[in-house]
């Protein structure tokens, strides 16, 4: 498969939403719409601390995005790099463009010399789980949130 990323354009909104509705169901997840409206434009924003937006395309169709942003570490003075959401369509997983994506995310934490990229994703989610076993290194991190 020919990929192209390229990062999320104003432009691009209706292809972002497509594939950004298609992540929130696979998680069984909705968002109001004011929410989602907001992460579209945080995304577009020149904020050094504000998330950044790619998208994968393969002939012309939106095959793919990532969500990341950069933050502090009180371990690493340089900063750390967290990969938020990665979704790819079903008619492109196993093709390279999940790999890609992931891998954009580690050029533009490279160029920002920030060597430590981390992302979550959940125990039951093993098509992703095998992409990132090749590219990712598990850790033994459980992680906890505040009950609402």
């Amino acid at each position: 498969m020919q990929l192209d990323i390229t990062p999320l354009q104003r432009a691009d909104k209706p292809h972002w939403a497509q594939l950004w509705y298609a992540y929130l169901d696979f998680y069984e997840t909705t968002l109001p719409l004011d929410v989602y409206n907001a992460t579209f434009e945080a995304l577009l924003s020149d904020d050094v601390h504000a998330p950044c937006g790619l998208l994968a395309w393969s002939d012309g169709q939106a095959v793919g995005l990532v969500h990341y942003l950069f933050h502090a570490h009180c371990w690493k003075p340089a900063g750390i790099c967290y990969l938020q959401d990665l979704y790819v369509t079903e008619q492109a997983r196993a093709q390279g463009a999940g790999r890609a994506l992931i891998e954009a995310v580690y050029h533009a934490a490279d160029a920002r010399a920030v060597p430590d990229v981390y992302w979550t994703t959940q125990d039951f989610n093993a098509t992703a789980r095998r992409l990132y076993d090749k590219i990712g290194q598990e850790t033994p991190f459980i992680k906890y949130v505040r009950p609402t």
